[in-house]
């Protein structure tokens, strides 16, 4: 669980994430967050709440009106519910995420997969919020790292595996003080994950990290 008091909750090297559970952190403005998919092929689901005002949430639709695509590139603004800016997108090695299927939840695995109590994203990323006072209906709506959620020409949707490879990364610059919470997504029953859940790394850091400091984070 992150710790209020800090600004990130994690060290030097980092924040290495279980896949199938949830970790929390905080960022402040013009901080850099690297959140890594170490293996590959795993999604994350990624939520972010103003740190002074936690009504304002990172807001996929708000995003999406704002860059005109259901896709972000680097150089877009991931965009609050609010319309403000909350992070810039520094670097992407994968180009490809979703932002429109929602966290996988207790009532999906139950009804849809025939499994209750099945770890799931939602219950994940709750659990670091509820420092905050953040009950489960307040989780937003999730941005989902690396997953590959196709939509046709016709408008349908899809969810297959991820195209993102070992040590593929996502640097996200923060605009304002944040507190996030992110799930290595443990869905091991249909196609999103290569039905092999697996680790990311989240590091906070005041400059944007160089090379070195990837391939380190890559590691382990």
């Amino acid at each position: 669980m992150c710790n209020r008091h800090s600004h990130s909750g994690m060290g030097p090297d980092g924040m290495l994430v279980p896949g199938g559970f949830g970790r929390g952190f905080e960022a402040t403005a013009g901080q850099f967050i690297t959140i890594v998919d170490l293996k590959g092929e795993q999604a994350g689901d990624f939520v972010a709440l103003n740190r002074a005002d936690l009504g304002e949430v990172l807001s996929p639709v708000h995003t999406r009106r704002r860059n005109l695509s259901i896709y972000f590139k680097e150089g877009d603004f991931l965009m609050s519910s609010e319309g403000n800016p909350m992070f810039e997108v520094v670097k992407d090695t994968v180009g490809i995420h979703d932002a429109n299927v929602p966290a996988c939840d207790p009532t999906r695995y139950a009804v849809d997969f025939g499994v209750p109590g099945h770890r799931n994203c939602l219950e994940n990323m709750f659990e670091p919020l509820q420092a905050y006072g953040i009950d489960i209906l307040q989780v937003p709506e999730p941005f989902n790292f690396f997953q590959n959620g196709p939509v046709s020409p016709d408008g349908r949707m899809a969810v297959t595996d991820t195209v993102s490879r070992s040590g593929d990364h996502l640097i996200l610059k923060a605009l304002m003080d944040v507190v996030c919470a992110i799930s290595p997504c443990p869905q091991d029953i249909i196609p999103g994950n290569g039905l092999l859940v697996t680790d990311m790394r989240v590091a906070v850091t005041e400059a944007r990290p160089d090379a070195s400091q990837i391939e380190a984070l890559q590691c382990c």
